[in-house]
């Protein structure tokens, strides 16, 4: 987009939120770039030498899971520091203000609820790497203990509970996607007036259905990212800006 092409969308951007009685926001990677956290496919990204271990290898082996907590602990290390952004902030103004029911997000970073948005209005498809899991009975286990304790025996953490294998509470390739918030983030898109998509490149499925959903039912779809997606064309409205240029009017 030309300079004054993309001043005319954002203009448009928040004229079509000024009259949305429902907002539903569905962010990717894009929104938490500007913190300063890796997305996946941009070339030289971290991620390409810390790749996640897929599901069933880390039940399979304990070399695996040795090797998936030293990559998880080596990508928190690039972003430890990363603070919600102009972004978020905007997001989380419209849910306080009550135009948005919720939001439902593609990342594991955390960055909606550290932005203000509370923690049962954000939902988290690919779950949140900032805790872990046992795998066998669910307890939840924090990475501040973990990480010492890893990191001196050298050993994949076992659940203090039930000595099951801990895994980091994000959902890995080949995991099974969490029904539970795969109902909630249909419930949210069906009351969608609009469907505001931020940051998502809209290529991984079944995330990506939502959208479509949001769509099919009536609303307004609206697409803020800096690349092309497949679903610009069903679009009523494509931003191709920085998120924060375009969001941070709302942030106040």
């Amino acid at each position: 987009m030309m300079q004054d092409e993309t001043s005319d969308a954002i203009t448009e951007l928040h004229a079509l939120l000024d009259r949305a009685r429902s907002v539903v926001a569905f962010t990717g990677a894009g929104i938490s770039t500007e913190s300063g956290v890796p997305d996946f496919r941009t070339p030289g990204s971290p991620w390409m030498t810390n790749k996640p271990i897929p599901f069933e290898a880390f039940l399979a082996s304990r070399e695996a899971r040795i090797e998936a907590w030293r990559r998880k602990f080596a990508m928190d290390d690039h972003y430890r520091d990363a603070a919600p952004n102009r972004g978020h902030a905007a997001l989380a103004r419209l849910v306080e203000e009550g135009r948005s029911p919720g939001l439902i997000t593609q990342n594991i970073d955390g960055l909606h609820q550290a932005s203000g948005v509370p923690e049962e209005r954000v939902v988290e498809l690919h779950g949140n790497g900032t805790y872990a899991t046992c795998l066998a009975c669910g307890w939840r286990h924090e990475l501040a203990a973990i990480r010492p304790a890893f990191e001196a025996s050298g050993e994949p953490p076992a659940c203090m509970m039930c000595a099951g294998p801990v895994k980091s509470a994000t959902i890995s390739f080949g995991q099974a996607m969490p029904q539970a918030q795969m109902r909630q983030a249909h419930a949210l898109t069906m009351e969608a007036e609009l469907f505001l998509v931020v940051g998502s490149s809209l290529v991984v499925f079944p995330a990506a259905t939502f959208p479509v959903i949001a769509k099919r039912k009536g609303a307004r779809l609206v697409i803020v990212n800096r690349e092309p997606t497949e679903l610009d064309a069903i679009a009523d409205l494509v931003v191709r800006a920085e998120i924060g240029a375009a969001l941070g009017p709302l942030a106040g």
